[in-house]
């Protein structure tokens, strides 16, 4: 979805803390819920449109819908500006 947009996503700029919790369900351990939390560095010229990239992706990801219904997911993602000159070509 990003890729879509042009924005940048090499390992130094674009991470992913992933989390999950396990409860005793009727006696079974289950996954329950998934916990994304992406940081994203960016410059301000792209950020409007890497959070409208970012309010419709779960619908589009093929392990998030495989699971919806049967375990919560939540995500959050956390800009980091990054000033357009440091940015290069990606601007």
């Amino acid at each position: 979805m990003l890729a879509k947009d042009r924005i940048p996503t090499p390992a130094d700029r674009y991470q992913a803390s992933v989390s999950g919790e396990i409860e005793a369900v009727e006696g079974v351990l289950k996954i329950v819920r998934i916990i994304v939390d992406y940081t994203l560095k960016i410059t301000d010229d792209k950020r409007a449109a890497a959070q409208s990239a970012f309010d419709g992706y779960i619908t589009h990801c093929p392990a998030a819908t495989s699971v919806m219904g049967c375990i919560d997911i939540t995500h959050t993602l956390e800009f980091k500006s990054m000033s357009n000159e440091l940015a290069g070509n990606d601007s």
